[in-house]
């Protein structure tokens, strides 16, 4: 039994746009998906200078709930130690691959002694937008995923990369899946080092841009901060 998400997303392909509402019954987080192992080695030390313990494999495979994902505008986390990081969604619906974006939003505290733990305690915003995979198969390497973050009250540049620096799709799904991703399935595909460093911000923005069709797709939220009273 599982508990599924019901969001309510725009799945476009060449034809056009449809509004759906799509069950996703399964929510993998892929981390450690860089093609390159020195940019892989980067994070990894990112997030080592934070306490967290060094992956046992790469890559590897982290299980949360369905009911994490969220197209609201704000969430809610608890105390001031928790942060995104953007990555490209897949996302299994009607015998088709799409892909979107998000943001893995993670409890830095609770990662330090739990990877695992760490990723079923934040909701993980995405885009409400998702485009077919086949339509950007062909350069897939060019599309470029980004991310803002809010700091001295002004926007700056947290991440930002080509998807030809992560894993592709089909090396993912067959790394968890196997031959073909299971329907209602989404993933989360791996980030990008933060410019400067990992840090907590008010807002988060992110985007997906297609230079080739001249398109993005994206979406931002609030964080506020829960107290922690014991």
């Amino acid at each position: 039994m599982t508990a599924d998400c019901q969001l309510d997303l725009v799945l476009i392909d060449s034809t056009g746009r449809q509004s759906v509402s799509v069950t996703i019954s399964q929510l993998v987080i892929a981390g450690w998906t860089g093609r390159d192992q020195l940019a892989i080695e980067h994070h990894i030390k990112e997030l080592e200078a934070l306490g967290i313990a060094r992956p046992r494999t790469t890559p590897i495979y982290y299980r949360a709930s369905a009911t994490r994902l969220t197209t609201a505008p704000a969430i809610e986390a608890v105390g001031p130690h928790s942060s995104g990081e953007v990555e490209y969604v897949l996302l299994r619906h009607q015998g088709r691959t799409w892909v979107g974006i998000g943001s893995d939003h993670t409890d830095r505290e609770v990662e330090k002694y739990g990877v695992t733990v760490s990723k079923q305690m934040c909701d993980k915003p995405v885009a409400p937008e998702f485009w077919l995979v086949d339509d950007v198969a062909g350069h897939w390497d060019q599309l470029t995923s980004r991310a803002w973050i809010i700091e001295n009250g002004a926007e700056i540049l947290y991440q930002q990369g080509p998807l030809a620096a992560m894993l592709p799709p089909e090396r993912l799904i067959t790394g968890y899946f196997g031959d073909t991703m299971r329907e209602g399935a989404a993933m989360f595909c791996g980030t990008h080092g933060a410019i400067g460093g990992i840090r907590p911000s008010a807002r988060f923005r992110f985007e997906l841009a297609d230079p080739v069709l001249g398109r993005t797709i994206g979406a931002q939220y609030e964080i506020a901060e829960l107290p922690i009273e014991g």
